[in-house]
């Protein structure tokens, strides 16, 4: 059954991670105004000066990035998810493809959760220490083609699962590629049939419960992973935020996949140069 995103879902066209939270929440308007696009994010630097997208050409942490085999798994990071048997939310198209905003009341805190180590840098000496940082669940949503590839390769899609600071900012984004394979989804399958009909942005359901840990599951709960220091991947390209990109990929019937790709629009910034990323470091 192609019980899939039946909804093309969200609709903000600087999204979670893609863009600020607080314009995430405001869909229509933000498409309707959006000054860039993704066909041309190799120029996102010079346009609009005063919005500020400068660090978009001028980020040293900026992302995706190409990610390597080679280049070894993180050893550390390792992520813990607190995260509910079920998540109510709100389905919506975010203007490029399906997407899944959690309710979010005044206290973020209370939504899931991802507990991760992060290493800190003494200004003074240079010295690297570790801490336990736990970050909130603002929601996911996709990206076609992939943002990151692996040894050249770009998946058919990408799932980002975005995570902020209890002040609502975005801090950690968990990626998981999406290519088809020989069965369905069963975390897709949760999703509201036929998926066609979730195509406008305006369109929205509310009150969708969801069990997010099947995602997760099938992405063999980033067990292995790339992680690195990176930006949001639309303007204003703000840094600082914590990626992690699963090895594993999340299959979806060939009958799943194409009715992701038929709500989907291209919305994949090209990858940038590694810089001050501190790759699995």
């Amino acid at each position: 059954m192609l019980s899939i995103l039946s909804l093309t879902l969200c609709a903000a066209s600087l999204v979670l991670a893609c863009s600020d939270h607080t314009e995430y929440h405001r869909a229509k308007r933000q498409i309707a105004e959006k000054d860039w696009a993704y066909e041309a994010s190799y120029n996102w630097g010079k346009i609009n000066p005063g919005k500020y997208y400068e660090l978009c050409q001028t980020g040293t942490m900026q992302s995706p990035i190409p990610l390597l085999l080679t280049q070894g798994l993180s050893l550390n990071h390792r992520p813990t998810f607190n995260f509910p048997e079920t998540t109510n939310g709100t389905f919506r198209n975010w203007g490029y493809g399906p997407g899944f905003n959690v309710y979010t009341g005044a206290d973020i805190t209370k939504n899931p959760s991802v507990t991760f180590e992060e290493n800190i840098e003494d200004p003074g000496t240079g010295a690297l220490s570790s801490r336990n940082e736990t970050a909130y669940l603002l929601g996911w949503h996709i990206h076609s083609p992939a943002d990151h590839s692996v040894g050249g390769d770009r998946s058919k899609a990408e799932l980002h699962f975005v995570f902020a600071k209890p002040d609502g900012h975005e801090r950690a984004v968990f990626a998981v590629r999406i290519d088809p394979g020989n069965s369905e989804s069963a975390f897709f399958a949760q999703l509201p049939n036929p998926l066609i009909s979730w195509r406008d942005a305006a369109t929205e359901k509310s009150g969708v419960e969801m069990n997010l840990n099947l995602a997760l599951e099938e992405a063999n709960t980033f067990n292995e992973f790339w992680t690195y220091r990176g930006s949001l991947t639309s303007p204003p390209c703000t840094e600082g935020l914590r990626w992690f990109v699963a090895r594993n990929i999340l299959f979806v019937s060939n009958a799943q996949m194409q009715e992701i790709l038929r709500v989907s629009t291209y919305s994949a910034r090209a990858e940038q140069e590694v810089w001050l990323h501190a790759v699995n470091v």
